[in-house]
């Protein structure tokens, strides 16, 4: 049987959708009063130690003959086993997966990706390099150079996005998908064009068309907006979520501050119209679409709508306490949920 659904709880006066929106990309008022202050930012030269935690597993590279591009990727679990890819979201990196990494590492070949243009992965310089086509293509090149035809595929927000359309054109390569706090894409693209406070809640999306000055948005204050996304009370994990350590932030910090290495992530967003919307919508494998109510990016509806587009068995399961960043606020959660995902049939009809 499903979980529960737990019950509804109201909106929190400061998660309003314009006060979601102007956490992710607003010019801090503080430009006027300390100027000094306000365009100060520091390149984090030496990395925290738990970016080399040796429980989360082996840094490796592997290079795309095809694109000739290196990817940088983190590693847990034996190899041989069965594996489970992980795409994270933006602004994140492989370290959003931290408490997955460690979980499914007894039964699978663990990969958290850091995804074309972030961290230490190449990041072409060209803005076309970054459109769907290519991101899905990464995916399908990462899996073949790994020695595998098949994965379970995980993907949260931006990532979310990348697996559903990876599920969608290649679905012989995964058994089983799981999302994280995003939509079905064709479900994001026909909401938002019918609920304006959607339209409002993804203003960033219009906002990163912009050059440069999105970058530079991000580096004021020393990062200030990056730090709120995920302390904020109106974006960020909650009073019950498992907060991020003070370490944890100067991980986020570390990768970002480094000369150049935010404009790679928006990219990615300034090719969002390059392949939408689709020609093919359906996915056939067996989904798990697993959601934060209290995202302050994405609207609960859009994960109900999502199941029309699976033709196979679909599990929903919304936590009302959890933010955007459902993976890193709620683990143990979200692994249990996963584990029982992961142990069902795959023969199982679509509830």
């Amino acid at each position: 049987p499903e979980p529960a659904r737990p019950p509804r709880l109201p909106p929190a006066p400061s998660r309003s959708p314009v006060g979601a929106v102007g956490a992710r990309v607003a010019v801090p008022a503080a430009i006027g009063r300390r100027p000094g202050e306000t365009f100060r930012w520091v390149v984090r030269e030496n990395p925290p130690a738990c970016l080399n935690d040796p429980s989360l597993g082996t840094h490796c590279y592997v290079r795309i003959k095809d694109s000739g591009l290196r990817f940088h990727y983190v590693a847990a679990g034996e190899r041989g086993k069965p594996l489970m890819l992980l795409l994270h979201g933006f602004p994140e990196f492989w370290y959003s997966w931290r408490h997955q990494l460690r979980e499914f590492k007894s039964e699978y070949r663990v990969v958290a990706l850091d995804l074309r243009g972030y961290g230490e992965t190449d990041a072409p310089s060209h803005k076309e390099d970054y459109k769907l086509d290519c991101l899905i293509t990464d995916i399908k090149d990462i899996l073949e150079s790994l020695g595998y035809n098949k994965c379970v595929l995980i993907g949260h927000d931006w990532g979310g996005m990348i697996a559903w359309l990876v599920a969608i054109c290649y679905p012989e390569m995964v058994t089983k998908l799981i999302v994280v706090n995003f939509p079905h894409p064709s479900v994001f693209t026909e909401y938002i064009l019918r609920h304006p406070s959607q339209l409002i809640k993804s203003g960033y999306y219009f906002f990163f068309q912009m050059p440069w000055f999105p970058e530079f948005m991000f580096t004021v204050n020393d990062f200030k907006v990056l730090k709120s996304l995920f302390t904020s009370q109106a974006t960020g994990i909650g009073r019950k979520g498992c907060r991020l350590t003070a370490e944890d932030i100067e991980a986020y910090l570390y990768v970002f501050s480094q000369p150049g290495a935010l404009t790679g992530p928006i990219n990615h967003y300034r090719n969002i119209f390059s392949c939408l919307p689709l020609q093919h919508h359906e996915v056939i494998m067996p989904t798990l679409l697993l959601w934060g109510e209290r995202d302050a990016f994405m609207e609960v509806e859009m994960a109900e709508i999502t199941r029309i587009y699976v033709k196979n068995h679909f599990r929903l399961t919304i936590l009302s306490e959890a933010s955007h960043w459902l993976q890193q606020d709620q683990p143990d959660i979200v692994n249990k949920l996963i584990w029982t995902f992961l142990k069902e049939e795959t023969t199982r009809k679509r509830e």
